[in-house]
Parts: structure tokens; C-alpha cells; sequence
């Protein structure tokens, strides 16, 4: 089978974090065709060329909580779903051959008994009104499913699994739901077309350093 992917293991999250830096990721790809409504294009352009530092959010709770759930959650999906073959690589960044802009640092990866590869992502949020359940209803919000497909991409793996865990308080208690989404690639197809060909044009503004055209988020 023919590599798509390059294996970058770093030795701790501070090498890790640096070697983010060299491309796009996951958490990019809602910026780069205009579906973030926290960063523009134009701030991630101008992150990647180094004009602008990205904001440290690593001390937020919300983002503590979720990097230390991350591995128990993994471990819940394994008991779960023991069907599936569940790995994961601390501080790995896998980087496409092709596009070698493109990386992928993975909370998961999984084998079905079909020995297709698959990618497991990890989500945990707080909900703190009923609006935002209904970004969750039947569907994965539009910035957690152009990451996804974005792993898709720099992969060339078969389908993803979603585990979402929602949290709201209750008074004293604190109540979780989990959901589960399953994207197969074959059912995505027109997407991942579409978000690498966005993110090839995005790239080319960084190598250019001609700032791209602003997308704004639809309201």
C-alpha cells in the first residue's frame, strides 16, 4: 500500500506544539473556508506567516479539562466499542506527502474488524443552554467536521468515529451526555474535494505572503 503520510514523533508537547506551527491542522481548516466564528482567514494567515502569535489558551479549564479526559475517554470508547482496535501516539504529528502542508495530530487511531483504519476524535464541551445541544442534534458542528475531514485528507483512512461528551450542570450535579458520530469517507467525498482544493488556495496566499480574500462566517 502506498505511504500518504509522513511520522513526525516528538519528544514532549513543547516540540510537539512547535512542529503544529509548519502547516495546517486540524483546527485550522474552519478558518480557512470562513467557518470559524472565533478566528477569520485572515488571522490564520497571518499566524502562518509569522505576523501574528496565536493566543495561548492552554491554561482555560475548559481546554485543561478536555486534555486530561482525552485519555480516559479513549479508554471508555475501547470498553464500549470493543470491537475496534483503539491506538495512540503522544505527541505525533503525521504530515501528508503530497500536500505536505497539510498535518494531523490524531486522539485516536482505531481498526474495525474489516481491518479498515479509522480515525477517533475526541470532544468534550459545556453546554450552557439548549441552543447549543441543538449544534450537537443529528449532526457535529460545522468546525469539528471540516477537522475531521481534514484528517481525512492528510490520512487517506476510511471513516471516522466522533465521541462527544456534553456536560451541563444541574444545580450541584453535573450531567454528560455521549454521543457517538460515524462519517464514512465514501459518503464525504464532494466535501474533501472541496476543503482541499480551499486549503491548497489558502496555502498559496502563506507561500505568496499576498494575504487572502476575508470569508466571513454565515450567520
Amino acid at each position: 500500500m502506498e505511504e500518504i503520510y509522513k511520522i513526525y514523533d516528538f519528544k514532549d508537547e513543547k516540540e510537539w506544539l512547535s512542529g503544529r506551527m509548519n502547516g495546517i491542522g486540524g483546527s485550522d481548516a474552519s478558518s480557512v473556508v470562513g467557518m470559524n466564528p472565533y478566528k477569520t482567514n485572515i488571522d490564520l494567515f497571518e499566524e502562518k506567516i509569522g505576523r501574528k502569535i496565536p493566543e495561548d489558551i492552554s491554561d482555560k479549564p475548559y481546554v485543561i479539562y478536555g486534555k486530561k479526559a482525552e485519555e480516559h475517554i479513549r479508554e471508555l470508547f475501547q470498553l464500549d466499542y470493543p470491537e475496534y482496535l483503539v491506538e495512540h501516539h503522544e505527541f505525533r504529528i503525521l504530515q501528508s506527502i503530497q500536500h505536505p502542508f497539510m498535518q494531523a495530530s490524531l486522539d485516536g487511531e482505531i481498526t474495525d474488524q474489516e481491518e479498515r483504519k479509522g480515525i477517533l476524535e475526541i470532544k468534550t464541551t459545556n453546554i450552557l443552554h439548549s441552543m447549543q445541544y441543538e449544534k450537537w442534534k443529528d449532526r457535529i458542528p460545522d468546525n469539528y467536521y471540516l477537522q475531521v475531514l481534514h484528517y481525512l485528507l492528510v490520512t487517506g483512512y476510511d471513516f471516522v468515529v466522533l465521541r462527544a461528551h456534553l456536560n451541563s450542570s444541574w444545580g450541584k450535579d453535573v450531567r454528560t451526555q455521549v454521543r457517538h458520530y460515524f462519517i464514512e469517507r465514501n459518503e464525504v467525498q464532494e466535501d474533501l474535494d472541496y476543503l482541499l482544493q480551499e486549503e491548497i488556495k489558502f496555502w498559496k496566499y502563506v507561500e505568496s505572503g499576498r494575504k487572502p480574500p476575508l470569508i466571513l462566517p454565515e450567520i
